[in-house]
């Protein structure tokens, strides 16, 4: 099978997966527990969650890793278990999407802002923290690191830093924007272009988009990071839409069909990796992958 990067390369475009955090809540995470600690406790639970995505035709399914960051479990109590839930979030992924596709291992923010931004966190404490993060998911057997909901360019720096100098992985970076007055940015102020330019000579392979906003605002933000960097791949990971609270239940209202709808206008804006965020189910990324490929059943 060809590699991620070859396969961007030669045109494809590739179906990601969709939500993870929404499906464990749904099956008994409690609140206040650590999302990533089911990997080591619930392991056929998170399985088949990547196996569901798989099924639906994702070409590439990303790991419950995301706030497996050694800072992010320490607040859990958690630190010194980061090496083992990242593995087995990796490997769980890896045998749910067998021979069939990618595993593009979740890396989130710290939760942390760098002294330079106003905060109180050393760069080189990112940096550390990413480096241990992602060794572990490298040795659980990821095909790239998805590093994701970033919004600042140290933080985000820093990680991509850290798996290139300690990894032979691709890396995938994405930011998070939000629609002012100004147009859009991240919290820290950061503009789509910004975001692809300087991660692009930070190292990473592919740019892009994930969470803060439904699928018709995404077109507008891949349309202006491909602008940027108009030889690289964009990822875009929509929400199913805002979420709203309905009797005391968060919802995202943006059906597969709406989702899927839009699909075509991502591509043509740029976007070489399509999948979903909050809010989106296995039947959201099976629409969209009919859209992208035609009509039939996939998985």
């Amino acid at each position: 099978m060809a590699s991620l990067l070859q396969r961007l390369a030669q045109g494809d475009i590739l179906i990601s997966d969709g939500a993870m955090g929404t499906f464990l809540h749904a099956h008994g995470l409690g609140p206040g527990e650590c999302p990533e600690s089911w990997c080591l406790s619930h392991p056929d639970v998170v399985k088949g969650i990547a196996q569901a995505y798989v099924d639906a035709g994702a070409d590439m399914v990303e790991t419950n890793s995301f706030g497996a960051s050694p800072i992010k479990l320490a607040a859990y109590g958690l630190a010194e278990q980061t090496r083992a839930i990242n593995r087995a979030a990796a490997s769980l992924a890896k045998q749910a999407i067998g021979g069939r596709g990618y595993v593009a291992a979740s890396v989130g923010p710290t939760g942390h802002i760098a002294e330079d931004e106003g905060g109180d966190t050393d760069p080189a404490a990112f940096y550390a923290a990413f480096k241990e993060q992602t060794l572990a998911l490298a040795e659980g057997g990821a095909d790239a690191i998805c590093i994701e909901t970033m919004a600042s360019l140290i933080e985000a720096g820093q990680a991509v830093r850290a798996v290139k100098e300690n990894t032979q992985l691709p890396v995938l970076c994405t930011f998070t924007f939000e629609l002012g007055p100004r147009g859009f940015h991240t919290m820290m102020g950061v503009t789509p272009e910004q975001a692809a330019i300087e991660m692009i000579a930070a190292g990473a392979d592919v740019v892009g988009t994930n969470c803060g906003n439904g699928i018709a605002n995404m077109i507008a933000i891949v349309g202006r990071m491909k602008a940027a960097v108009p030889n690289r791949p964009i990822l875009v990971h929509a929400n199913a839409g805002m979420p709203t609270v309905e009797n005391g239940k968060t919802v995202f209202k943006e059906s597969p069909d709406y989702m899927a709808s839009h699909t075509a206008e991502l591509v043509k804006a740029g976007a070489n990796i399509i999948g979903g965020c909050c809010g989106t189910t296995p039947e959201h990324i099976q629409a969209m992958a009919r859209a992208v490929r035609g009509s039939g059943k996939l998985g």
